[in-house]
């Protein structure tokens, strides 16, 4: 099957996956459109212009020093980031079964890894919070320039940065924090607090939560360093402005009247149907990841009840089955999983 052709197949199956659009959600009419919007850099357009005003006005959205467009998914962020505020032989904490983005960026800006390990729950088969005391004692014993703490984790287990922060602040380092499934925690008090005014970098991914398109990301600053040049080194010169429109487009609607209460709604039909399915078992921080469980099925086992019945969840393991939801996810969608969930026995 060609590419083509995979875009022009229809999906029947439930997905709680990325990306959290679901193949319905869209947040910009035009870009159902595309070529007609795919412009370069022009004198006739000045593209640039309009991209750093836009820049401009999400970080006052967020309130932070600097947010930047990404269209090479939060993995360019983990890298600008690490490449703005290391320098070569510098030692970064990282964990040692993070994202491959956080080894590669250590590697590209010729540093030296240092490894940590998060809490494991056996209860559920997963990684979970980063101790704030692992970091303190790492950070004693190693001359650490920045840390790089994942939070949440993929199934939902949110860190204590606020501590972590006062940590790395004691002794001289920088922290990233990789929210790249946090993308909705600013636009409501319901969800995690985000990093995105505590950490010195933070990045999201909008698609995997928040209704953007494959890849686009945003690399969230709040030092005086600049991540231009370290962006420039590895980022694109033709970048796809309908994707960085994209991304405009995605952060106005989250911050909209619409999208927080889309964001209330979606909280509030989870929560529904983690109520109406007693015969289950729920875990995890973030309500948007529906970790779950059942003392009759192993973690793959469950995985393969839903598949057989077109429901398709994001990750398992041996104990339990995560299932990820966002701004796509509709209330129907719910339902239909409910149904199933709760005729476990």
């Amino acid at each position: 099957m060609g590419l083509g052709n995979l875009l022009r197949k229809k999906v029947k199956t439930a997905l709680f996956t990325t990306p959290s659009h679901s193949q319905k959600f869209y947040i910009l009419h035009k870009l159902r459109n595309i070529y007609k919007y795919d412009i370069s850099e022009t004198d006739a357009y000045e593209p640039q212009d309009a991209l750093l005003c836009a820049e401009k006005k999400a970080a006052e959205i967020y309130k932070t020093k600097s947010t930047k467009f990404l269209i090479n998914g939060s993995t360019s962020g983990i890298i600008g980031a690490v490449l703005t505020c290391t320098k070569r032989n510098d030692k970064v904490l990282i964990w040692k079964n993070a994202h491959h983005c956080h080894h590669n960026a250590v590697k590209l800006a010729g540093a030296e890894p240092v490894y940590y390990e998060p809490e494991y729950d056996k209860n559920w088969g997963v990684f979970t919070k980063t101790n704030p005391e692992t970091i303190r004692d790492n950070l004693k014993n190693n001359e650490i320039k920045t840390v790089i703490i994942t939070s949440p984790t993929y199934e939902g287990f949110v860190s204590d940065i606020k501590e972590i922060k006062k940590i790395c602040e004691e002794y001289g380092a920088y922290l990233i924090v990789d929210e790249a499934h946090g993308a909705l925690y600013p636009f409501s008090e319901k969800l995690p607090e985000s990093s995105v005014n505590i950490a010195d970098f933070t990045v999201q991914s909008l698609h995997k939560t928040a209704g953007g398109l494959n890849p686009t990301a945003l690399l969230h600053n709040n030092t005086d360093l600049s991540s231009e040049n370290a962006l420039a080194l590895f980022m694109t010169t033709s970048p796809s402005y309908p994707l960085l429109a994209s991304v405009e487009a995605n952060i106005n609607y989250l911050n909209s009247k619409r999208g927080k209460r889309d964001i209330e709604n979606l909280i509030n039909n989870i929560q529904e149907l983690k109520e109406h399915c007693q015969n289950c078992i729920f875990g995890g921080d973030d309500i948007t990841k529906i970790l779950v469980k059942h003392s009759n099925f192993s973690g793959e086992a469950l995985s393969e009840y839903l598949y057989k019945r077109s429901i398709e969840d994001e990750k398992t393991n041996k104990v339990s089955t995560m299932l990820l939801c966002g701004i796509g996810t509709t209330k129907a969608k719910l339902l239909r999983l409910e149904k199933v969930l709760k005729a476990l026995h």
